[in-house]
């Protein structure tokens, strides 16, 4: 059975609305990706080194990212030549299976760490502008949604409006928001925040941090500060580091990855704004290149466009197009 049939039964079958919402999300990206791959597969009838060659630029451009296009393509030879793949066509099939294998990387858990019993701490890092304080809005309402009671922290003091911004999501969420002065001391802020959120018999606290002090050093100081003051309050937090990164930025969004990840342990990512490009391949690149799972992934404008990232639901969204080409062609035969 081809990968494209498989997913075909795994996600047509259901009219799910998380998959509805990655499809519909990545139309960008997939109405670029699917027709330059369906005028990839007319052009080259053969499976032969330039097919290769195109295929190679293809996936650079929709920012898969160097490296891992050179890794790609290379499974992609082995697995022509294992399987005695010549139709371009038949190809087509085996290279969504092989994206869903990177993107699931290993047998590491992709799914965000939520502690069954007392307080799960979250801590949103970034530069500013990449829609973390919408994010963790976001995050507020889906938990709020799932009867979970949601405490929020204000501890980007340095940026203005970035109090008063978290404010209104928490008011829109229906969640509490821990705050103070701007220019206050953001471990102070988080301190704060740990104390009301155990007080409340909070189940989860998301804690907002600034995205730029005067210079690497200083942010990174700060953020290290932050997390010292939630060790010692919640000796098991924080339980997740999520940096936010904007899908819309490509190889610049690679780059704040690499430098956030080597001064903070950061456990996952939430890319956001990903319905706004057409180069969605960045997923492939952070995963494969940093070896960071993406765990959130912003699909809309909406309150409850922030999905929990699926590889599978993400490669359907990816080739759900020439998915369906290829129902309607075995359709069009079986008459």
């Amino acid at each position: 059975m081809s990968f494209f049939k498989k997913l075909k039964d795994k996600f047509t079958t259901q009219t799910d609305e998380v998959t509805g919402k990655f499809k519909d999300g990545l139309e960008k990206t997939r109405t670029s990706f699917s027709t330059k791959m369906n005028n990839l597969v007319k052009n080259y009838r053969k499976v032969d080194e330039e097919f290769f060659e195109e295929l190679e630029e293809l996936l650079i451009s929709a920012d898969v990212g160097v490296a891992t296009v050179m890794d790609l393509i290379d499974v992609l030879k082995d697995e022509a030549r294992t399987r005695n793949i010549k139709d371009t066509k038949e190809l087509q099939s085996v290279i969504s299976e092989k994206l869903a294998e990177l993107l699931h990387k290993s047998d590491e858990d992709g799914s965000l760490n939520i502690q069954e019993e007392g307080l799960t701490v979250f801590l949103f890092v970034g530069v500013n502008g990449v829609g973390k304080t919408t994010t963790i809005g976001k995050l507020a309402h889906k938990f709020k949604q799932e009867g979970k009671k949601v405490v929020l922290a204000a501890g980007d003091t340095f940026r203005a409006g970035a109090i008063e911004q978290l404010d209104v999501w928490g008011q829109r969420a229906g969640v509490d928001v821990i705050k103070h002065q701007a220019g206050s001391d953001p471990a102070a802020v988080v301190f704060d925040a740990v104390q009301s959120a155990k007080s409340r018999g909070a189940d989860i606290l998301l804690c907002d941090t600034a995205g730029r002090l005067q210079n690497k050093v200083n942010l990174m100081n700060e953020l290290e500060k932050v997390k010292r003051v939630i060790q010692r309050e919640v000796p098991s937090g924080p339980h997740e580091v999520i940096l936010v990164l904007d899908a819309t930025t490509g190889q610049n969004a690679m780059s704040q990855a690499k430098q956030f990840g080597q001064s903070t342990d950061v456990s996952g990512i939430a890319l956001t704004k990903l319905d706004g490009t057409a180069k969605g391949g960045i997923v492939l690149a952070i995963r494969h290149e940093l070896d960071i799972p993406v765990k959130l992934v912003g699909l809309g404008e909406q309150m409850d466009d922030l999905q929990e990232f699926d590889p599978d639901t993400f490669v359907y969204g990816l080739f759900s197009s020439i998915i369906e080409e290829e129902e309607e062609e075995v359709e069009e035969n079986e008459e």
